[in-house]
Formats: structure tokens, sequence, C-alpha cells
């Protein structure tokens, strides 16, 4: 038996890394996880989001997973566009933002839910590549788990965040950890307390303490699962 047989979850951003490992470890324990990545569903479009939860039925949990710089590298405040502000913007928090509206409303229905987002260390600190769009997004993913947690909570729903540390979870990543060279890299992991980068799996168990029935008196909480960087 595991801890979410027969309960429905969408993971968000399944393709590689960290979502991948999330609706793996979700499967394992018992859960139907329908899997999402910008290839089925453009989440940032909210009719599209309306419709492919409104197929599904029930939503036991939802994993905000969707995200990340879509390619960017810092770019001067004083030479950032429009556009580039708002693809990431748009792909970390305004999907959240539509995922969470759609799946409210079969879980408010049920009276119970689980709803994780993913933000970053970002969030709560600053950006190591210097993306100004995905810093403040990532810490308006803090700000609304709080909200949606105080709002959502008399319904039987809980809303909690995770910020994960540096994790080795797709080429973007590999190619920012390649970039620092060996003493780059031997300098982040030491202000690393654990002594080591991330892995998806880390971030994974995370939200399954989250996800479980036995979570129903969390709420409204972002833990940093970052190996303890968030202590220097």
């Amino acid at each position: 038996m595991g801890h979410l047989d027969g309960q429905a979850a969408v993971v968000t951003g399944t393709a590689q890394g960290i979502g991948r490992a999330i609706a793996d470890l979700l499967e394992s324990e018992g859960a139907i996880v329908h899997r999402v990545d910008k290839d089925g569903v453009d989440l940032r479009d909210s009719a599209a989001v309306d419709g492919f939860f409104a197929g599904l039925g029930e939503v036991h949990i939802l994993v905000n997973n969707a995200g990340g710089v879509q390619g960017q590298t810092h770019t001067p405040i004083d030479q950032l566009t429009d556009a580039d502000w708002d693809a990431v913007v748009d792909a970390n928090l305004r999907t959240a933002f539509n995922c969470t509206r759609a799946a409210a409303r079969l879980m408010k229905a049920a009276r119970y839910g689980r709803i994780v987002n993913i933000s970053s260390g970002a969030g709560r600190s600053v950006s190591l590549t210097g993306i100004q769009a995905y810093t403040s997004a990532k810490a308006g993913q803090i700000g609304f788990t709080r909200q949606m947690a105080h709002e959502l909570g008399q319904h039987g729903i809980t809303v909690n965040c995770i910020a994960p540390g540096f994790v080795l979870s797709n080429p973007t990543t590999q190619a920012q950890w390649d970039s620092y060279g060996e003493e780059g890299q031997r300098a982040l992991a030491e202000r690393i307390a654990t002594r080591r980068t991330g892995t998806p799996y880390d971030i994974a168990r995370g939200v399954l303490f989250f996800a479980t029935p036995d979570a129903g008196w969390v709420s409204g909480q972002t833990i940093s699962i970052d190996g303890g960087h968030s202590l220097f």
C-alpha cells in the first residue's frame, strides 16, 4: 500500500529533472499522475488550463513545478526587454496561478487538496545568474503560497512551497555548473553544509511529505531543500 493510493495528481514541468522525479515518486506511492509539459498544454493559457483540468474530473494533488529561466542569462536591468521579463514571469508565476485556480475548483468541491509550489532559493535570496524576472517570479510564488494557504485552508486544502538549492537536473543547470570550473564548483560546494549539490529526488521527497494526507496540518510553509546552503 502506498501513501497516495488512488489519488489523482497533476505535476507540471515533467519533461526532465525535478518534475520527472516528482511524478515518478508520486506514482510509486500509488498516485495516478497526470504529467503536463509545455508540449502538451500551454499552461500560460488560462482557457487551455481550465479545459485540461475540467477533463480530469478530480484532482487531489497539484505540483506547480513548471518554470525555469526560459533560456535566458543575465541582462543588465536597463537593457532588459518587456518580452524577456514577461517570458520568465509567465512561465513561473502565471502558470502556477492558472493551475491553482483550475485545481481549486475541483478540490473545493471535494473538500480536500494538496498543492505544492516549486519555487527556488533565488526566491528567498538572489538569482546566482542575475536573472531579475526569475528571482522576482520565484519570490512571487512564495507569497502566492501563503495567500492561497490562507484562502483555501477552510476548504480542506493545504498549500506549501519548496525552495530548492542548486540541483543538477537539466541542461541549463548543468551548463551553469560547468561554467563555474573546478574552483567555482568547489567554492559553491563549500557554501553547502552537506558539501554536495542536490538531486531531483531530494526535492521529490519533500513534495511527497507535503502531498500526503498525514500533512493535513501543515500549510503556508516554504521549506528550503538546499543541503543547508541557506544557513550561510
